[in-house]
């Protein structure tokens, strides 16, 4: 199959025109991806505390991103996520991605979203493949 990756800016973690999305906008520096962001209470899981699969979603679109801009368009193909401390609704965090090493058509990424004391909230690794 032959597949397409074409952005027509509605995804749901960075989707500009995407209104019911979480709209986050990255930077690379340094061969590094970051957002800043902060969940409001319809993001939550349990009372006040922000659901583990939307940070799932902020880390492997971290990690993507890592890859796409720095030309190498990719998509997860194997993701592991680690929950370390919550993260509350209304706190604002930062996610950064990096990629780790590139073999072939698999790039390997980590990311990480911190509280802004630094408090370690959730780390992800993934394998995506690389779309040429």
């Amino acid at each position: 199959m032959d597949l397409q990756l074409e952005d027509d800016r509605y995804c749901f973690v960075c989707g500009e025109e995407n209104e019911n999305g979480l709209r986050l906008s990255f930077t690379l520096l340094d061969g590094k991806v970051c957002s800043e962001f902060t969940f409001s209470k319809a993001h939550q899981g349990y009372k006040d505390i922000v659901h583990g699969g939307l940070l799932s979603a902020v880390l492997d679109e971290a990690m993507v991103k890592a890859s796409l801009m720095q030309g190498m368009p990719a998509v997860t193909a194997e993701i592991t996520v680690r929950f370390r401390n919550p993260l509350f609704v209304n706190e604002r965090a930062i996610v950064e991605a990096e990629i780790r090493r590139v073999k072939r058509q698999i790039i390997e990424t980590s990311a990480v979203i911190k509280k802004h004391d630094n408090t370690l909230v959730a780390e992800g690794w993934a394998k995506l493949f690389l779309k040429k």
